[in-house]
Formats: structure tokens, sequence, C-alpha cells
């Protein structure tokens, strides 16, 4: 197609249009570089090539699609993986036709494959009586036990993803009146949440003499480090083992996206309006934010099923219808 090697193409993706252009956090880049790892030794495999040799015009959409029906069929992953992988490969494939244009039909004939449908996934969340039945038997002694408060009542009161609490600094915290945090979230936005007085009082109790350090982070270790995305996760998990959740699926344990579940259930059944609670936790598109929305309605109407009387016509029962490889490893 052109002088352009697969190994160039991939470097400039992830160094100057991923990271420089679209300005993605480290994280999202991670979830390309999976992708790429994956598809890079596939096509290797169909072509007969080893990866460092591997040309542009070997690139099909007949390996493409081999490579969404191997990942379902052979590595048995789901729909919902299968399609993340496809969006992955959509803007690798965008990005080679404006490098490349004699490689712009393969990447419409990409752009127009199929995501298939999916069912929303589980939603659920906890009730308010056992939020307030779980924060009075947290232990408030205990060298971690002031730092596990704040953290359960920091994911309640913000809806805050796992990474952007993992992100949290202490420059992000405006504790005087009226106190607020900002929160980093997907593609480098920024959004400014507003603070309970009570989870501001804990975050300065947490905080302290720390205040003095803006680039620190705000949950840290027992050690001093700076929790990771994975730590929260356990100390959550482990925190919240006993408690039961409402909504769809099964009732696994407990883990910092439910309380970003509950945040929201919880602003609807206040009154909140739902394009504030868009903001509040970030979402691009209001269909996000409805999903919490169909849940209440639901609640709503099973309640009012229980209450109905037990016959006659007098009420109606609502009812729910049934080595390019290392060092896409080293990113």
């Amino acid at each position: 197609m052109s002088a352009l090697t697969v190994g160039t193409v991939v470097h400039d993706f992830f160094v100057d249009y991923l990271r420089q252009q679209k300005g993605l956090r480290q994280s999202s880049v991670r979830s390309y570089r999976d992708t790429l790892r994956l598809f890079l030794p596939f096509v290797a495999k169909g072509t007969g090539r080893p990866v460092s040799r591997l040309q542009l015009a070997e690139l099909s959409l007949d390996l493409v699609l081999g490579f969404l029906r191997h990942i379902e069929e052979d590595r048995h992953n789901s729909v919902a993986t299968r399609n993340q992988r496809l969006a992955a490969l959509r803007t690798f494939f965008e990005y080679l036709g404006r490098r490349s244009p004699e490689a712009l039909r393969l990447c419409e004939q990409i752009a127009v494959i199929p995501t298939k449908r999916t069912p929303m996934p589980d939603t659920r969340f906890i009730s308010r009586d056992d939020v307030q039945a779980l924060f009075s038997r947290l232990p408030n002694l205990g060298r971690l036990a002031l730092r596990d408060r704040a953290l359960l009542l920091f994911l309640y009161n913000t809806g805050a993803r796992v990474q952007e609490v993992s992100d949290l600094r202490i420059a992000h915290l405006t504790l005087e009146r009226p106190p607020a945090v900002r929160l980093l979230g997907k593609g480098g936005k920024w959004r400014a949440c507003p603070l309970w007085q009570e989870t501001s009082e804990q975050l300065a109790l947490l905080v302290g003499r720390r205040v003095s350090e803006p680039d620190g982070a705000v949950f840290v270790s027992g050690s001093g480090r700076p929790l990771t995305r994975f730590g929260i996760y356990k100390r959550v998990r482990r925190l919240t083992a006993d408690v039961e959740t409402t909504g769809a699926g099964d009732q696994r344990r407990v883990s910092p996206h439910v309380w970003r579940h509950t945040a929201a259930v919880h602003l609807l059944e206040a009154g909140v309006d739902v394009n504030v609670i868009r903001g509040w936790l970030g979402h691009v598109s209001l269909n996000t934010t409805h999903r919490y929305a169909e849940i209440t309605m639901r609640m709503k109407s099973e309640a009012m099923a229980l209450c109905a009387p037990s016959g006659g016509n007098s009420a109606v029962l609502w009812n729910d219808d049934p080595s390019l490889l290392n060092w896409l490893t080293s990113l």
C-alpha cells in the first residue's frame, strides 16, 4: 500500500494518536494494547509471517472477521468483549486510513462491521436502609478505620469510578464551604461534584497534616502508598462482605461500581433531575443515565402491585415484561 509498515503504524497509533492527539489515559491505552496484542499474532498466523514482518497490504476484512470469530469461539470471550475489541480495531483502522489513503476501502469495510446486541449489564445497588446499617456498624477504632469510612462515604457521595478514586489527589479537594471535589473522568474530562458536610469532615481528618502535599493521594494504604484500583476493590469487598444488593443479576459481592449505581438510584429516588445526575456521574450519553430511571420505575410498579386490592376491578396491577508485542506489553 505504501512505505509504511505495520510496526510504524502501531507505534505511532499509540505514542502519537492515542496519547498525544486523543489524550487517553493509561487505562484506556492498555485496552487498545490488549486488542492489538491478540490481533497481530492472529494476523501473523493467518499470513504465515512473523509479527515483525507483517505488511499493511496483508491486512484484510476476512482477517478481521476471522479474529472476531476467534475470540468468541476459540477464546470463549463474551459478546461484550467481542464488541470492545471491534471498537478498538475500528479506531486503529480509522487511524490507518488517515496515514495510508490506499487503505481507505478496507477502513470503510471495517467501520460497518455490525456490533452485536447485548443485554444491558446488571445494575445492582444497595438500599438506603442497608447503607445506613453498614455505616452504623463500621469500626471507629483501628489504624485504617478512618480511611475505610471516608472511602465508602466518598464512593456513596460522588458515585465516582474506581479509577477516579485511585487518581484522586489532595489538590482536587475543596474542603471549605461549599465543599466539593474535582474528578478526572474518562477521556481526560474534569467534572466537579459537591460533597456532603460529613464527607468533607471525614476527608479533612483523613488528609490531616498532608494537606500541604497537594500531589499526595487522598486514599493510601497502611504503608502510605496510594491505593490502586485493585486495592480499592479489595477493601470495598471486605468492608461490605455481608451487604445484600437489590436489582438485576445475581447477588455477588459489592464492588466500587455498585456504589456508583447506588448513588445514581438514590439521587433519582430523591427527585434529582436525570440531567443533573448525568453530569454528577460524568456520563457522556443520557441513555446511560436513563437505565437508573427504568429501575426506579420498575421498583415503584412492584411496590404498587403489592399494595393493590386482591380482588375486584378497582385497581390495575402493573407487572414487568417477562518485538512489537513486547513493546505493546511495556505500555
